[in-house]
């Protein structure tokens, strides 16, 4: 987004004229922090005073628990990293074999359907993600987004305006779009899977999957408002049951039909695959259903760290699908009549299939919490990097600081996930959806994490090429078998990506396009200084605080105060939240003061990306030095911004595409901009302290 009705540089004068200047002395409108409010994202490491980040000091999980501390991680792992490719079993196996496949349930079929189940979990989980992807962690944390900060940490001037940098912004923010995809038909997928299983019990119940469903979808949202403290709690053991179940009933089928065990060898992936190329394309993209919320060994890793992560993986995970995989393979050689049914319900014996409803779905409940909080993490990760407008963040929970619940996200995914039940009705096409947003998260990792091979890791091109190869072989294989599925539902994800790319892109280039016009408004802090002496301006009792992104100039809202006002109080804090590139910034290495002359004082805290700032706890830590005076004699000064759009004579414009296609962008830009969050209530800014000054800016 460019500006080119961006006003002059001011001459240096306090108080430079801005037209269409207005106070308004509250902050209850729904108006969007300015650009020279809180929270710009920079790295602050060069500012006088401020102590660079020791990486040993922002880890959140010792990196080598043992003993009952590694056991307790590796349990709750459970619960929330393999949640949704755990409750994959309900409905891979068997929708691999859907009639438009044109497969039997021949020894040859059956073989090679698992074989390329069995690697495809060995290949894209165990080799991709668990032993490479996940030693790509930013402080400890995984995830599109803290992927992309690593990435970008210690960029440039020059670094900063290469195309390598916004193709990999690009990616990053295709790759977080699909991933809400994912986290809007993982809810309707699972929970959907898990109650056709009434179907097994009798046909009558047919008609009633599809409500039944919906009730769950929205008691599970609703409830999310309360947290996930004290339902986390319960979330391993449910998954460990729900694994020792899918392990006996895999040992127990497969006992009776040994001979599954073949399908081992990869051979009979291949050969199924070379028997008619053009099916076994088709095919995988129903495979790729076995490897759905893979994502999450790398998202969550921070919670757990990557012992635990692959510790859960190896020993318990991994065994647990490939035994009820083969079982299912064993019952339909024993019985072909199931692949007209639910494969994985036909298993059990008909006394259990009512605790197995039961359990499955609150395994599929559990699958979809750990999306719905993923999503919430990625959103309050996006606000921090300026990727988003502010959002109601709410912490849930006194002890863990990662457990938050954004009202607008949950709402969002909870009335998307229910209109896919609905849309789609059953998990054979649902399938076509969802495949699309998997596959495409996993390629842009692959994409991403070549790039921290040869910039952060400094490996030689020799020995990153070949591997990141061999990851996009398979990715961009599944993506491609996926994109036939467009016309069947296909597009869902693809136009929910698209959206929400616009959305963020339109975002971060409007707020960096304004941020970089106030700052050319402002003036060096020195010389307004200088400027000020006794009785100049008039000073009245009392602490200002005014806030500002930029830690070196003077803010635009204190110019336009004293232009309208003409006075200023005895105290003056500017001061300035950033936001680093790393997930936390320790509590000893946050705020950085600096007095200066005339009752000023510079203020700087900074922090991570999965933080959220509270200005009252960054002005109670200063009131021990004197800086601040007392809450009720402090008022906070923030600017806001009515953004409007400049007025260009088309048929005298050398560019009449680009003008509309600008003009349509900042609207939409000033539409996210109204809608916003004001930074007085996302920053825990009392609102009757509060003193908003506004001006109308063209872009």
């Amino acid at each position: 987004m460019s500006a080119p009705s961006a006003q002059p540089v001011p001459p240096p004068d306090p108080t430079p004229p801005t037209p269409g200047t207005s106070v308004a002395p509250s902050a209850s409108g729904p108006s969007d922090p300015p650009a020279d409010a809180l929270g710009s994202q920079r790295d602050t490491t060069g500012l006088t005073g401020a102590r660079p980040i020791p990486p040993s000091a922002l880890h959140h999980v010792e990196d080598d628990p043992t003993g009952k501390r590694l056991a307790v991680l590796t349990l709750t792992a459970l619960g929330v990293v393999y949640g949704d490719i755990g409750t994959s079993p309900l409905y891979a196996f068997h929708e691999t074999f859907r009639p438009e496949h044109g497969l039997s349930a021949t020894a040859p079929h059956v073989y090679g359907v698992l074989s390329l189940i069995l690697w495809a979990l060995l290949f894209t989980v165990t080799v991709k993600y668990v032993v490479f992807v996940l030693r790509a962690d930013n402080r400890g944390q995984g995830g599109v987004f803290a992927l992309l900060a690593l990435l970008l940490q210690g960029s440039t001037e020059k670094q900063r305006r290469s195309r390598r940098r916004r193709a990999m912004i690009a990616l990053g923010l295709v790759g977080a779009s699909l991933l809400y995809g994912e986290g809007i038909i993982t809810p309707a997928i699972s929970v959907l899977g898990a109650v056709e299983g009434l179907k097994t019990v009798s046909p009558v119940f047919g008609s009633f999957v599809v409500p039944l469903t919906v009730v769950i979808l929205v008691t599970l949202f609703s409830v999310q408002r309360s947290g996930t403290d004290k339902v986390g709690k319960i979330f391993g053991p449910v998954m460990l049951t729900w694994f020792a179940t899918l392990a006996i009933m895999g040992v127990w089928r497969i006992s009776q039909a040994p001979g599954v065990l073949k399908a081992i060898n990869p051979l009979w992936g291949f050969a199924l695959l070379a028997e008619d190329p053009r099916m076994g394309f088709v095919l995988l993209g129903s495979v790729v259903l076995a490897v759905t919320g893979v994502e999450a060994l790398y998202a969550d890793m921070g919670h757990f760290g990557r012992r635990p992560v692959r510790l859960a993986w190896l020993t318990l995970v991994l065994p647990s699908l490939m035994l009820n995989y083969f079982g299912q393979g064993a019952m339909a050689l024993q019985d072909p009549g199931v692949l007209g049914q639910n494969v994985f319900y036909a298993m059990a014996p008909r006394w259990f299939l009512y605790p197995l409803i039961a359990l499955a779905t609150m395994a599929a409940i559990v699958a979809s919490q750990a999306l719905i909080s993923g999503a919430f993490s990625m959103t309050q990760q996006a606000i921090q990097l300026g990727y988003s407008p502010r959002m109601d963040v709410r912490h849930t929970s006194k002890d863990e600081a990662g457990q938050i619940y954004i009202p607008e996200i949950n709402a969002a995914l909870g009335v998307g996930s229910i209109l896919m039940v609905l849309a789609f009705g059953s998990v054979a096409r649902l399938s076509a959806v969802y495949g699309i947003a998997v596959t495409g998260t996993m390629a842009i990792t692959s994409l991403l994490f070549h790039r921290v091979m040869l910039d952060r890791w400094k490996w030689s091109p020799a020995r990153a090429i070949p591997i990141t190869l061999a990851f996009l072989a398979i990715d961009l294989t599944f993506f491609s078998a996926n994109l036939i599925k467009l016309a069947d539902g296909g597009w869902v994800p693809v136009v929910l990506a698209a959206t929400l790319f616009l959305l963020m892109s339109t975002w971060k280039a409007g707020r960096g396009e304004l941020t970089g016009m106030m700052k050319r408004q402002s003036m060096p802090l020195g010389l307004f200084l200088q400027d000020l002496g006794p009785g100049k301006p008039h000073r009245v009792p009392g602490t200002a605080v005014f806030m500002t992104s930029d830690p070196e100039g003077v803010p635009v809202v204190l110019l336009h105060h004293l232009k309208h006002n003409k006075v200023l109080h005895e105290r003056v804090v500017l001061l300035s939240v950033l936001v680093d590139e790393v997930p936390e910034v320790p509590q000893d290495l946050r705020l950085r003061m600096e007095p200066l002359s005339h009752g000023f004082s510079r203020v700087v805290a900074r922090y991570g990306f999965m933080q959220t700032p509270d200005v009252k706890d960054i002005l109670q830590a200063c009131r021990g030095t004197g800086i601040c005076g007392a809450p009720n004699q402090t008022t906070y000064y923030l600017g806001r911004e009515r953004i409007l759009v400049k007025d260009y004579d088309l048929a005298t414009s050398e560019h009449p595409v680009k003008v509309m296609l600008h003009r349509w962008h900042v609207k939409l830009f000033a539409i996210m901009s109204r809608n916003a969050r004001s930074a007085a209530e996302y920053f825990g800014i009392p609102p009757n302290r509060v003193v908003e000054l506004g001006a109308q800016v063209e872009l």
